[in-house]
């Protein structure tokens, strides 16, 4: 169960990174996107529940993953920054770029 709450807290980071994506900051490293998100949480719960439904509900059904996407998202970019790091380092973080990608390009539209 651990490994389930650490692959979702990952993809809570992965969302995050997604957010970013798509908001149109230029950047030549994608994670300077994720510093810089322009979404707010909501955005990012409604383009989640949008793009995946399933990767959707086991989101909602994690506190642990919605509280790291509430922190991420409400920090300063410098500590975004060490949050992205951290997530690069899980294992099975990397399954989640195609949804990253989805929920990236129409997180700003909610």
């Amino acid at each position: 169960m651990r490994l389930s709450l650490t692959s979702l807290a990952a993809a809570a980071g992965g969302v995050a990174l997604a957010l970013t994506v798509g908001s149109g900051v230029a950047s030549a490293d994608p994670y300077d996107a994720v510093i810089n998100t322009t979404c707010n949480y909501g955005q990012v719960v409604a383009a989640l529940n949008a793009q995946d439904p399933g990767a959707a509900a086991e989101f909602n059904a994690s506190p642990v993953a919605q509280n790291y996407l509430r922190n991420f998202l409400a920090a300063p970019p410098p500590q975004r920054a060490a949050m992205a790091a951290q997530l690069q380092a899980i294992p099975g973080a990397s399954g989640y770029v195609g949804l990253v990608a989805a929920v990236a390009g129409s997180c700003n539209s909610y």
